[in-house]
């Protein structure tokens, strides 16, 4: 009883500080971080403590870290419109937590991701209608979790051959767009529009995620989605996707709505209201709701809130599925996720997450912190310590047998 009462005194804090941000309107001249990868686009600032990490120069005190330098790109293929690259993300973790780390990797150094893209994105500045695509592969032991489970068995990357032990394939992207500067129009196998963590290793501050990303939102889609810039503040996202996590495939006869508003409230505040609602497939009929807030606190610190609310009527099952970490999630869940990040200099930043997550009357929680260190423009280290602990009479989810655990967990990104 003692934590949750910590664990609400907590939350409490953060909606005070997101209100009060709002009130001042402290830093306004930065923009919001609209999206994770921008956790990865690190801002210079004017004034910095000297912590001996590094200065405004980029350098990181001249010797050992160099995080501003000109990135290194395998293929530079610019001119012709394309980006062409990716990652590779080797993970540790010395707890199983049936989610990204299993009884199998934790206690060894493994590969997450290597990961491999071409993209060729729209022209955004011009009223020209112009077109672009994405194609993204994956390899790795992060492949059996990204792939179109919500599919038929052996229906594109699911159940066919491409699983080797913990290691496997996926091809979590495959779509086309069109579209100028004021609309765009995607079709295909893409991400999903659902939270604020993501599938790719370079989108995330944390290398553990959140229970509400692995439990309570879906990966990926396959339909049709179409983008308008309402206003300068004001951009409307609609259409039609084929339940959840599937690619190219429709089971059980999944076909869903899925829209979003997001809206630039302030300088300094953003809020993101994203559905979707109809048959998902493999979960059945229901709805999945998430609220996002995303605040530039101050020029060096932002705080993100995010909450799904959960509604479905499935069983979990299409004759393979749930995966195993989807064993024990409930039809309703219910979460509130924090996120503090802090930009110590311009190649350290130090972050938290606390959150709370519910599935049918079963209350988990968990509390993250860890640093990003970039000691190149090319490489990104992630130590963190986290633990997570149910504050009933039950156990962690997905088989873990104690109520309590603290792990430590690191990876190391090359970006290429």
């Amino acid at each position: 009883m003692r934590k949750w009462n910590w664990l609400k005194g907590l939350l409490s804090v953060g909606t005070a500080l997101v209100g009060s941000a709002a009130l001042a309107g402290e830093g306004s001249n930065i923009p919001t971080i609209a999206d994770p990868d921008h956790v990865f686009q690190q801002t210079s600032y004017d004034a910095l403590p000297d912590l001996g990490l590094g200065g405004n120069n980029g350098e990181c005190g001249g010797s050992l870290l160099n995080c501003k330098s000109d990135p290194w790109k395998a293929i530079d293929a610019s001119e012709c419109g394309w980006n062409i690259g990716g990652w590779t993300s080797f993970g540790y973790g010395d707890k199983p937590d049936g989610i990204f780390v299993n009884d199998a990797e934790n206690g060894r150094l493994n590969l997450n991701q290597l990961w491999l893209f071409a993209e060729k994105a729209l022209d955004t500045e011009s009223d020209c209608i112009s077109w672009g695509g994405r194609i993204d592969l994956l390899y790795g032991t992060d492949a059996a979790n990204t792939q179109a489970f919500g599919n038929n068995p052996g229906e594109w990357d699911f159940i066919n051959g491409w699983d080797h032990g913990i290691y496997g394939w996926a091809m979590p992207q495959l779509y086309a767009t069109v579209g100028n500067s004021e609309w765009d129009a995607k079709v295909g196998h893409f991400y999903t529009l659902h939270g604020y963590e993501v599938v790719g290793a370079t989108g995330n501050f944390f290398y553990s995620h959140a229970y509400t990303f692995n439990n309570s939102e879906p990966f990926t889609h396959t339909g049709f989605l179409m983008h308008k810039k309402v206003s300068d503040t004001v951009d409307v996202t609609g259409g039609w996707v084929l339940g959840w996590d599937t690619g190219f495939d429709q089971f059980a006869g999944g076909s869903a709505f899925q829209g979003q508003v997001a809206v630039q409230a302030t300088d300094t505040v953003k809020v993101t209201y994203t559905a979707t609602v109809g048959d998902l497939g493999f979960r059945g009929d229901g709805s999945n709701h998430t609220f996002l807030v995303d605040v530039a606190v101050t020029e060096k610190l932002k705080y993100v809130l995010c909450s799904d609310l959960v509604s479905t009527n499935g069983t979990w099952t299409n004759g393979v599925v749930p995966p195993a970490f989807l064993a024990g999630v409930g039809n309703d869940q219910f979460s509130v996720c924090n996120y503090l990040i802090y930009q110590l200099s311009d190649c350290v930043s130090a972050g938290s997450r606390l959150e709370w997550w519910k599935s049918d009357g079963q209350s988990i929680n968990e509390f993250t912190v860890g640093l990003n260190v970039k000691p190149h423009s090319n490489v990104v280290i992630r130590p963190e310590i986290r633990h997570d602990w149910n504050p009933g009479t039950g156990a962690l989810l997905n088989g873990r047998a104690d109520d309590e655990q603290t792990s430590f967990n690191f990876d190391v990104i090359f970006t290429f």
